[in-house]
């Protein structure tokens, strides 16, 4: 793609792109930064690109994409036996990583990262695929979402559209850019030729704030979990003059806290946008209008431009009426092309012909937005990360214990026959990366299966 937004960037010149607590740089810097770092690689090679929220990690995926190098994107935080799965799999040609991540002698070095050769052979891509991105949370699944150039470009358009991105805009990093939410954000301000305001802190650290504050933030985003902790701070009470709006994605936010922050930022001259989407859908799929917050509170909204949605009854026909349930089904320019579960499904054409089956039951009201109201299949979502309930189960399954997982949006209730509940809570930890307080374990005498073995959920125990 000649227009590809990464190959203007240099446009925005001595704008900053990126700023973290000692250092800034330019549009045109970042512009020769990506260049340089993709100069050492061939053109349509595989990089795992292990991400942190610094200048050189974004600095490297820019790089990757100008060249049609394909990115896998994978935490810092990975478990280490997770990743040398993945490393055997799917056999990278090269890794960027942290200058702490691994002891092999690097190729190249740059902002404290560095670029590691494998030896491996150049694998067979389709010739549109652009980023890989994890779609079952961080359980270890070797599943991976192909996103093409095209998905990449039309929905970042649409997000910087909806949203309104100016080059004023300086957005502060508060999700890890391995995750489609938190990668969206990179992708649609340096678009837009704002800026990057990057660091690892977290709301909770008094350093994030005084950054925020410091750096003049106007924007960032956050999941429903996120939302409920910056309620219990008080963020609505908190002196942030630079700051414009801010967004959600991620999940359920819920009716009440919607309307408490749509209401709240209203009040003080901001907006919040709620939005829905899906590592499928390369990012986004619909919005809530910043003018609509407080009385479409709970609604995922309207497909955002260039998309739309349908709703299918049990029979596979489409709903016309409104406030009738039927499965949701959205068709864009920006749905992927599928999974890739090994090597080979690299070279994978397009399995969605831009039709995407969202798994989620919604409705639609007389105005035309949309409300999900439960899911079709077996996955929750836990602060943000989408986590597929079978693969935890087989998870478990390995280590020798006999589980039945259940749940709602962050928290898994986890149904087994062993006393080690302890054990289990700090292994699902450990393996997905999500706090403790999102597991809770049950212990039951026998887990209920039907004759041919699989486990009846429904008959579990309710209290």
């Amino acid at each position: 793609m000649d227009n590809f937004f990464w190959n203007n960037l240099a446009q925005f010149q001595d704008s900053v792109a990126l700023m973290e607590e000692s250092k800034e740089i330019t549009y045109a810097q970042l512009d020769k930064m990506a260049r340089e770092i993709s100069s050492h690689m061939k053109e349509r090679s595989l990089v795992f690109c292990i991400c942190k929220n610094t200048i050189g990690a974004v600095a490297g995926y820019v790089g990757f994409l100008q060249k049609r190098i394909v990115p896998v994107m994978l935490s810092h935080t990975i478990d280490r036996t997770l990743y040398e799965n993945l490393v055997n799999i799917y056999k990278p040609q090269f890794i960027w990583c942290p200058n702490d991540f691994a002891d092999n002698l690097p190729l190249y070095e740059k902002e404290n990262y560095k670029l590691i050769e494998t030896g491996t052979q150049e694998p067979a891509m389709d010739e549109e695929l652009a980023v890989m991105l994890t779609t079952s949370g961080s359980t270890g699944s070797p599943k991976f979402v192909r996103q093409t150039y095209i998905n990449i470009q039309s929905n970042t358009e649409a997000i910087v559209e909806y949203l309104g991105i100016i080059p004023e805009d300086r957005a502060i990093t508060t999700l890890p850019m391995n995750y489609t939410y938190g990668l969206s954000i990179v992708q649609s301000h340096l678009m837009a030729g704002a800026r990057l305001v990057l660091t690892e802190k977290s709301f909770f650290d008094r350093g994030f704030w005084d950054f925020f504050k410091e750096s003049q933030a106007t924007t960032f985003g956050a999941v429903p979990y996120t939302y409920q902790m910056l309620d219990k701070l008080r963020f609505l009470q908190m002196d942030l003059p630079s700051l414009r709006y801010i967004t959600q994605a991620g999940g359920r936010l819920g009716e009440e806290l919607h309307y408490k922050f749509g209401l709240g930022m209203r009040q003080k001259g901001k907006a919040l946008v709620v939005m829905y989407g899906a590592t499928e859908a390369t990012a986004r799929m619909s919005y809530v209008p910043a003018d609509k917050a407080v009385e479409k509170a709970g609604s995922i909204g309207i497909a955002i431009p260039g998309g739309h949605f349908e709703l299918i009854d049990v029979d596979g026909s489409v709903i016309h009426e409104p406030d009738q349930v039927g499965e949701l089904v959205y068709y864009g320019p920006n749905v992927t092309l599928g999974y890739a579960e090994s090597r080979e499904d690299l070279n994978k054409g397009d399995e969605r012909k831009g039709r995407l089956e969202t798994g989620d039951m919604a409705k639609r009201d007389k105005d035309g937005f949309y409300y999900v109201v439960g899911r079709k299949k077996r996955f929750l979502k836990i602060y943000g990360n989408r986590v597929n309930l079978v693969e935890v189960e087989d998870l478990f399954s390995k280590e020798g214990f006999e589980t039945a997982c259940v749940g709602e949006d962050d928290h898994m209730l986890i149904y087994t026959t062993s006393n080690e509940s302890d054990k289990l809570v700090e292994f699902i930890s450990s393996k997905t990366g999500l706090n403790r307080t999102a597991f809770s374990v049950k212990h039951i005498d026998e887990i209920p299966h039907n004759e041919s073995g699989k486990v009846l959920y429904s008959q579990l125990p309710v209290n």
